[in-house]
């Protein structure tokens, strides 16, 4: 039985999400379904990739996970199938699968080089890459699919880094409690730490925390705290508040981490 996930920019109010779910169960009636998310801001890659990348490997592996956000094709950004970590990837080569696997890391790609079932050519999900899926659910090599990609687009993923005793990163995702989660890995924190005392700066200086917690229950109401959340990346937060309209801060702002050697002066740790 083919396990199938969603993950698109649709929404629910209109039909997208029902005619795609429709056309899978017409090529495979036993198809478990299985929607992600809907809500990603329209076109917004590193959002889409943030999310299948924190839960694809809950999924057995073999799931073929449909791609629906930025969809439209070009000699740049043709129609993929990805197989990575033995999962299968559907979806447009347009940096996505920079944010989505380790290092970019995968086992196979190729071109989709399949017709589709329509004359028009705006709903490349319902149209090509249910029909891919259902190709590679009923156990067809991806040869079929297509000829063979060498290399993928990894797009503009920016990654932490290490200049003396700072880390330089920035907020890659903004949750629905409005936390941040920076790209910031425990791995990379832990590694530069070696045992000093640091400071996170978030706008510049304006905010600072000088702790790591275990929860968000470890401050006051209100209070700033970071921890390392389940995805291994530095995450901010103001327990029961919204820390990103609070404090206006956005997608791509700075968060920097300095390490202090014995008798530096630091910043004053600060809120409001």
């Amino acid at each position: 039985m083919a396990i199938i996930t969603l993950t698109s920019d649709w929404g629910y109010s209109d039909y997208y999400v029902a005619a795609v779910k429709g056309t899978i169960l017409s090529y495979l009636p036993d198809a478990t379904i299985v929607d992600i998310t809907h809500e990603i801001e329209p076109f917004n890659i590193p959002q889409v990739g943030f999310t299948l990348r924190n839960c694809f490997r809950s999924f057995p592996q073999g799931t073929i996970h449909l791609i629906a956000v930025d969809t439209v094709e070009s000699p740049e950004n043709p129609h993929v199938v990805v197989k990575a970590e033995g999962h299968y990837f559907i979806g447009t080569d347009n940096g996505i699968f920079g944010h989505i696997l380790n290092e970019g890391e995968f086992e196979e790609a190729v071109y989709i080089d399949v017709p589709q079932d329509s004359e028009t050519f705006n709903f490349a999900t319902r149209d090509r890459f249910v029909k891919v899926a259902a190709m590679i659910a009923k156990g067809e090599p991806l040869s079929n699919v297509g000829a063979m990609r060498e290399k993928l687009n990894m797009g503009g993923v920016f990654r932490a880094v290490v200049r003396d005793n700072t880390i330089e990163g920035v907020v890659i995702h903004i949750d629905s409690y409005e936390n941040l989660i920076t790209n910031i890995t425990k791995e990379m924190f832990e590694r530069e730490r070696r045992g000093r005392d640091f400071t996170i700066l978030v706008k510049g200086n304006l905010y600072t925390i000088d702790k790591i917690s275990d929860s968000y229950m470890d401050v006051r109401e209100v209070d700033l705290v970071a921890i390392f959340g389940s995805h291994g990346y530095l995450e901010l937060a103001l327990r029961e508040a919204k820390l990103a309209s609070l404090c206006g801060i956005e997608l791509s702002s700075s968060i920097k981490v300095v390490f202090h050697d014995e008798n530096e002066e630091r910043p004053s740790n600060s809120l409001f």
